[in-house]
């Protein structure tokens, strides 16, 4: 019986990439705000260039999984932003002023972009 481990190590690697873009995420949101929501777009267009291009079956399915993880990233970003909002995760440097919450009574618009 002989046993293949690629199954395996396409796991173990998705794994590890799907944890370092949670990080990545807070991160990016915390100095960066919303507007580097573009930067995993063309890193997703990448990873899908790349994943049809290489021929190998492991790189091409982690550089899918890569791409992949960038897209979802998208729409983490502006998790994110609603998450700092809400007061679940403190607001970046940068752009305090963005996640001030209103005064009692007051609403605010919020601009997701």
């Amino acid at each position: 019986m002989e046993l293949t481990f690629l199954g395996l190590a396409i796991g173990i690697c998705t794994f590890l990439i799907i944890g370092l873009f949670h990080p990545l995420t807070i991160k990016c949101e915390y100095y960066f705000g919303t507007r580097c929501w573009w930067w995993f777009l063309l890193l997703g267009i990448a990873g899908v260039v790349a994943s049809l291009l290489v021929h190998h079956i492991f790189w091409s399915s982690l550089l899918g999984v890569f791409a992949f993880s960038s897209f979802w990233t998208i729409g983490e970003i502006f998790e994110q932003r609603r998450r700092v909002d809400r007061g679940w995760f403190p607001a970046g440097p940068g752009h305090l002023k963005e996640y001030t919450s209103p005064k009692p009574g007051e609403e605010r618009e919020i601009d997701y972009e």
